[in-house]
């Protein structure tokens, strides 16, 4: 099986100058034109092969500027689809973005830091870790949203943890939300276990499907949920705005998390809950997660291509050629 594509498709748009390079052609025939007081003497006359093919230069330039625009979008086609098996498995991960994940119990080094700032350089450690795992995105708030696909592609996926902000989705916890849209993404994967991983740090407070409904909707699936508390239990640290020197002022507030639902969520589809209460325990529970068991996945791609543009770019020049041959031979035209 084979796939035609175009690498750099947005050169196509020089196909537009093609009606421009006619509308110039047709006005300089008619502006042109040697004008007789009267052609009743030429009539009967035979008309002479250069006359005939008197358009065949335009027509020449029009193809040299499609072959030519044609090399710059790059066509190449994809030769010997493979069909690649590696042990992995599906995971959709759930991440919160709730204003919540500002509040700044975490820390690194001598510095503190909030919530999603911690958790970024340590999901992006475990996407690293999971080599042959098919990993997708689901971020989510007051609503869930598909971030990023299932992929194999993990240095995309890292990028992409990269850009998730608190603010991205309206504010609130919708966490069965959250476990539907890692469904949604879970199901359309072939073979291989499904396993969802969603990390929260408060309690369901909105959103259509409620948390357990969820769930169970996830065990009839066959899919495992690992939850994953992250926040301390006692009153954290929040920005509460800055004052009139622009520094960040902080209140202390308390933030609790619902072990209990996220214990009941693990339970109903055979997974495990994990509370993480600081840097040290967070990076300890991804590294347990990791030792998930691998199950056989099967991905089909191209993985080889074969460049056309050096046709097109020899076939541009030679009709770009043959316009100049025959305008300055056989086809030349008076000024």
């Amino acid at each position: 099986m084979t796939a035609f594509e175009f690498h750099n498709p947005r050169f196509l748009f020089l196909l537009l100058l093609l009606p421009l390079y006619w509308l110039a052609y047709w006005r300089q025939q008619r502006l042109g034109a040697v004008r007789f007081s009267s052609l009743d003497g030429l009539e009967g006359l035979p008309v002479s092969l250069p006359v005939r093919l008197r358009h065949l230069t335009v027509v020449a330039g029009s193809l040299a500027l499609a072959a030519l625009t044609a090399a710059l979008a790059r066509p190449r086609l994809g030769v010997g689809e493979e069909l690649l098996e590696t042990e992995g498995i599906n995971i959709s991960l759930a991440v919160d973005l709730s204003t919540s994940m500002l509040a700044e119990d975490f820390t690194v080094g001598d510095r503190r830091m909030n919530r999603l700032e911690v958790l970024k350089p340590v999901i992006r450690d475990f996407i690293g870790r999971r080599r042959g795992d098919r990993i997708g995105l689901v971020a989510f708030a007051g609503r869930a949203y598909p971030y990023g696909p299932l992929t194999t592609d993990h240095e995309v996926l890292s990028r992409m943890v990269d850009r998730l902000e608190i603010g991205m989705l309206e504010d609130g916890t919708a966490i069965g939300m959250a476990i539907v849209s890692s469904l949604n993404q879970l199901r359309a994967a072939e073979g291989g276990e499904k396993v969802i991983l969603l990390l929260t740090d408060g309690i369901n407070n909105t959103g259509k499907i409620d948390p357990v409904t969820a769930a169970e909707m996830a065990r009839g699936l066959g899919v495992r949920i690992y939850a994953v508390g992250a926040g301390s239990r006692d009153p954290v640290p929040y920005p509460a705005g800055r004052d009139a020197r622009g520094r960040t002022v902080y209140r202390t507030v308390s933030l609790p998390i619902d072990d209990d639902e996220l214990q009941r969520l693990a339970d109903l589809t055979g997974g495990a809950y994990f509370r993480a209460e600081d840097t040290a325990g967070l990076e300890e529970i991804y590294r347990q997660i990791d030792q998930l068991e691998a199950a056989p996945i099967r991905e089909r791609r191209f993985t080889e291509y074969r460049e056309l543009f050096p046709a097109f770019i020899f076939a541009g020049l030679a009709l770009l050629l043959t316009k100049i041959v025959l305008r300055e031979t056989r086809l030349g035209s008076l000024p």
